[in-house]
């Protein structure tokens, strides 16, 4: 590990230029969101309904007949706490767009922040770590979680700003407790960068390993108030503390997929760049460990933790960004300019990549969306989505039968919905069939069958989004709508049918 750059005596400040510079790239960072009117995030439809459901709090007769929200207390909160005086304000869908915008920005600003407070500077570390910002869960549309890293961000770098300050301590017992609402793993992130600064800062100084472990363990204590919540949120229901089947394999295909996006060669390539770039920067001591030692730990947890954790799902797969980012920002070096830009070059790639084919699908699915004109309201509708085995690219139609919830009050199949798990949850006058009973799983070129599709038994119209179209329909079903990638059937227990 190198030596981390001294500050200067005189805190030196950002040029305009600089600056100018720094927030073009933050703004650039939610560049998909703002090009793309429905953000292609998989789980945001499913999001958008449940806030929608959240917010009209039962005040609508159809979503009342389907749909039960129970708030709960807990640490995954972050967007659902925002979108309320954000919908007042905005509307519930731009409201939802906005912080599909602001966060990933909030994400890049951390970045910044944390290498200006360490060095004074920003060089290739920052520039680097910046292809980390749309990973695989901010793809797959993990807000909370997201929300929470930039606030971890953030706040480690006034942890270190406020380093000799007797104010310190209780300053962050609140933003503790502020980072894990937002969402639990997001204050995991925080805990661990502030022991492996704490840990780092006590080096060359004679202290034995030992006292040196405690002593950065014991300095975290403003952080610890929300650990009881976080065990006890490891039981509420069965299967929130759960490895999964082949664990072993999993993580494997995680590890593989760590920045996985559209485009696999390209993904693998920038995984191995921020695995190979710390470790030359190791070798030239150009690695601070005041981050480096809290990446790799983040690493190693990702080896440690579950898939299932406290409710939520792959909470592994979205440490495994997390630590590589942070390896990517304790490279310590400022070189040319030239250099400089070329070092933004994976951030740059991947975000154009992200933009096109958000700006692409968005343009389809506001097509696809037409079909909500011929569902009732109150409906009951049956979602069915075709998901490639073995297809790299992000999944992108996973929960938009979702939207029927948000602009026809319909009860849909694929809503994260499980009691105990989920603050949403589905009334006896509804169904049993949730989040993931939509799917089904084909191989490349198959085509699905929908003859005897469960949730179609007891559903009025059938919503099919898919490659392929499928092979066969359930009896009676009459195609009302359909685009490239989807179809609108009315089933034969539709009132409307008959």
């Amino acid at each position: 590990m190198s030596q981390p750059t001294p500050a200067p005596a005189v805190v030196s400040r950002l040029s305009a230029l600089q600056l100018g510079l720094i927030l073009l790239v933050c703004v650039a960072a939610g560049m998909p969101g703002i090009l793309a009117h429905y953000p292609q995030m998989t789980d945001y439809p499913a999001h958008l309904a449940r806030w929608y459901i959240m917010i009209d709090n039962g005040h609508t007769p159809d979503l009342a007949r389907y749909y039960a929200f129970r708030w709960v207390w807990s640490g995954n909160l972050g967007a659902d706490l925002l979108i309320r005086p954000l919908a007042a304000v905005f509307g519930l869908e731009v409201a939802g767009r906005l912080l599909v915008i602001t966060i990933p920005m909030l994400v890049a600003g951390g970045l910044f922040t944390v290498e200006w407070t360490l060095r004074r500077r920003i060089g290739v570390g920052a520039l680097l770590a910046l292809a980390t910002v749309w990973s695989p869960a901010l793809l797959m549309g993990f807000l909370n979680f997201e929300l929470a890293l930039a606030g971890a961000l953030f706040a480690f770098a006034l942890w270190v700003r406020m380093a000799g300050s007797r104010w310190r301590e209780a300053t962050f017992v609140p933003i503790g407790i502020l980072v894990w609402v937002a969402h639990q793993s997001g204050w995991g992130v925080l805990g661990v960068m502030v022991f492996a600064y704490e840990w780092s800062r006590q080096g060359g100084s004679g202290v034995h390993p030992l006292t040196r472990l405690w002593r950065a363990g014991l300095a975290t204590w403003p952080l610890w108030l929300p650990f009881l919540p976080t065990v006890l949120a490891s039981q509420q229901a069965e299967g929130s503390f759960n490895y999964g089947k082949k664990p072993l394999l999993v993580k494997w295909s995680f590890w593989k997929g760590a920045l996985r996006d559209r485009v696999r060669y390209i993904d693998y390539a920038t995984t191995l760049l921020l695995l190979i770039a710390p470790l030359v920067a190791l070798w030239f001591r150009r690695l601070d460990g005041r981050l480096a030692i809290g990446a790799v730990l983040i690493l190693l947890l990702s080896l440690i933790v579950p898939r299932h954790l406290g409710g939520g799902d792959l909470a592994d797969l979205r440490l495994i960004a997390v630590g590589l980012m942070l390896l990517a920002l304790a490279i310590d070096w400022r070189p040319a300019w030239p250099l400089m830009w070329v070092a933004i070059g994976p951030f740059a790639l991947r975000l154009a990549i992200t933009s096109a084919v958000w700006t692409v699908h968005s343009a389809n699915v506001a097509y696809m969306m037409k079909a909500l004109d011929q569902i009732p309201r109150g409906a009951r509708v049956a979602v069915a989505v075709r998901e490639e085995v073995g297809l790299w690219a992000q999944p992108l139609y996973g929960h938009l039968g979702c939207y029927a919830t948000l602009r026809r009050d319909a009860l849909v199949n694929n809503h994260f919905a499980i009691p105990g798990v989920h603050m949403l949850t589905l009334t006896p006058a509804a169904w049993k069939w949730v989040d993931p009973s939509h799917r089904l799983y084909a191989r490349a070129h198959r085509t699905v069958k929908l003859a005897k599709f469960k949730p179609a038994m007891e559903a009025d119209y059938l919503w099919y989004f898919g490659k392929y179209a499928p092979a066969d329909l359930p009896p009676g079903a009459r195609v009302i709508f359909r685009s490239k990638h989807s179809l609108l059937a009315r089933l034969a227990n539709s009132p409307q049918h008959r």
